[in-house]
């Protein structure tokens, strides 16, 4: 178990070292945290978008693996969308024009696999190590377990391309659900 700035710590090094698909499973349906997301939560959605596309533009050093690799996302959808879902659908949008696949899923095409609890919120560094992000009561990043054993890996490596497979491509469904929404308001 790795507290949030351990994570990160844990995290950067080895995304460097990333020899295979990047994978990001998301199911939870609201966080906290970006300066775009504040700034919503503020009610200044024009900001908030302007914040996101600001942030899209250059990716860190540090954020650069040694090599070009695949970045996969699979995002787990319910209804109704929530503020936060709205805006990161927004910032996946800017993403996938310039170095992802996203792929939707709703909440109902995985429930014959979320027997007992959610799917987890996973990062998986090709071979080189797997993250189960964790996340307070409130949505706040609280850390994660690293997992090294690589037959666990890869046998989530294999479950993940069989979601991807059933997804939707974000594009089209961004289009189609996101687009048309009004800004989001939300309650603090």
């Amino acid at each position: 178990m790795l507290s949030a700035d351990e994570y990160l710590d844990d995290f950067w090094p080895n995304f460097r070292q990333l020899d295979d698909v990047f994978w990001k499973l998301e199911r939870i349906q609201s966080f906290r945290g970006e300066p775009s997301w504040v700034a919503m939560v503020e009610g200044d959605w024009d900001r908030s978008l302007k914040l996101v596309n600001d942030g899209c533009v250059p990716v860190r050093e540090r954020e650069r693996p040694a090599k070009r690799i695949r970045r996969r996302r699979i995002r787990i959808v319910e209804q109704p969308i929530t503020p936060y879902l709205q805006w990161e659908m927004h910032l996946l949008a800017l993403k996938v024009a310039s170095e992802e696949q996203v792929r939707v899923l709703d909440a109902g095409e995985v429930a014959e696999i979320e027997v007992g609890r959610r799917l987890p919120e996973l990062v998986v560094l090709g071979t080189v190590a797997m993250y189960e992000v964790t996340y307070d009561e409130s949505g706040t990043h609280s850390g994660a377990r690293r997992i090294d054993d690589r037959e666990v890996i890869s046998a989530c490596q294999g479950e993940l391309d069989k979601l991807f497979e059933r997804g939707e491509e974000l594009r089209p469904y961004y289009e189609r659900e996101i687009l048309p929404l009004p800004a989001p308001r939300v309650s603090v």
